[in-house]
Formats: structure tokens, sequence, C-alpha cells
């Protein structure tokens, strides 16, 4: 059984950053419009080589998903099929699928915007903001997650990464990779109002 913690990270990053049209389910369509957000905030033109490379990834991203998580075959990944995927993943997180560390890898390197190899928190949070989340929230998750560093290696990514899917720990510094969960769970529930 997956925890109603994990469940709910679970969730915020389906909600947040793969449900991208809100329908409720994961498509295709949802990996077209991310590649459109993504090349936007970055600047990148359709024709350019880095264009092309992001189109790429998330379609390789989408196809690794649906063969690992769509069981019924209806070309959506459901909110059940995602948890249940991730919690196969938390039970052995070394044989993660290829998709999953190429996703790993993605956000890591969209995030890094000056390409040094390191995320620092303004790089951090103007990823997290073009997503729809707070920016004072998003330069808090950063501290936490970077345990008071100025800077997240790959190398660190990675293992917080894991932590982020895995860990029951509610203080767990991987728990704020992807922007503050609770925050935006919160949001989610009530964004309609304003």
């Amino acid at each position: 059984m997956v925890s109603d913690f994990r469940k709910k990270k679970l969730l915020h990053v389906f909600n947040a950053f793969f449900d991208t049209n809100r329908s409720g389910a994961v498509d295709k369509k949802d990996f077209e419009l991310a590649i459109k957000k993504i090349t936007e905030l970055r600047g990148y033109k359709p024709g350019d080589a880095k264009y092309k490379q992001v189109e790429d990834t998330l379609l390789k991203i989408w196809d690794g998903l649906q063969s690992r998580a769509d069981a019924n075959n209806d070309g959506e990944i459901s909110q059940d099929e995602w948890i249940e995927m991730w919690d196969q993943f938390a039970k052995n997180p070394a044989a993660a699928a290829e998709w999953q560390n190429l996703y790993c890898k993605f956000i890591f390197e969209l995030e890094d915007a000056s390409n040094d190899g390191a995320i620092d928190v303004e790089e951090f949070s103007s990823v997290y903001v073009s997503f729809g989340l707070d920016k004072q929230e998003s330069v808090e998750a950063f501290h936490k997650m970077a345990k008071g560093k100025q800077t997240v290696s790959f190398a660190e990514f990675q293992q917080l990464w894991t932590e982020y899917f895995v860990t029951e720990d509610q203080e767990a510094p991987g728990n704020f990779i992807f922007g503050c969960y609770i925050c935006s769970l919160s949001k989610h529930s009530h964004s309609h109002s304003h």
C-alpha cells in the first residue's frame, strides 16, 4: 500500500508536471503541451537543435512511461496507474526504468540553465514558477533541498530524486525537488477559487 504521504507527492508530480492540460489523466497531448511550455521558457524555436532535443527526450519519456504504466493500454496513464508504477520503483530504485533516469536527467538539465553542472536557487525557482508554482515557496523548497548549500550537483540531485519517490520521512530534503509539494496540493484543491 502506498501511504497518503507518498501518494500526495506522487500526485503533485502528476498534476503539476505531467497532466499539463488538467484532464485527470496523462496522455501524449500533455507531453506535446510540455514541449511547447519548456521550449518557450528557454526560448527555443521549432527547428533549433535544442528544441528538437527537448522534443525527442520528452517523447522518449512518454513512450517509456506509457509502456511501463499504461496497464489497460488505453493511451492514457490514470492516477492509479501512475501511483502503482512509482510504488514498483520504490521497491527497487536501482532497477529504475530507462525513461525514469532520462526524466531525472531532463529535469536537472532543464533547471541548470547556465549549464554549469549545478542548480542554484534562481535556476530552480524560475522553472517552477513557469509551471505555475509560487516563487517564494519555490525558493524555500530549494533551500530545504540544498540543505543550506548554494548549489546542488547532478549526483546530489539523483539521490534527492530517489528520496522523493521512496521516502516516508516528511523532513527529507528530497521531498522538495519538485518545488513545494504540500503548498501545491493545497493550491490545486483551491486553485479554482481565484
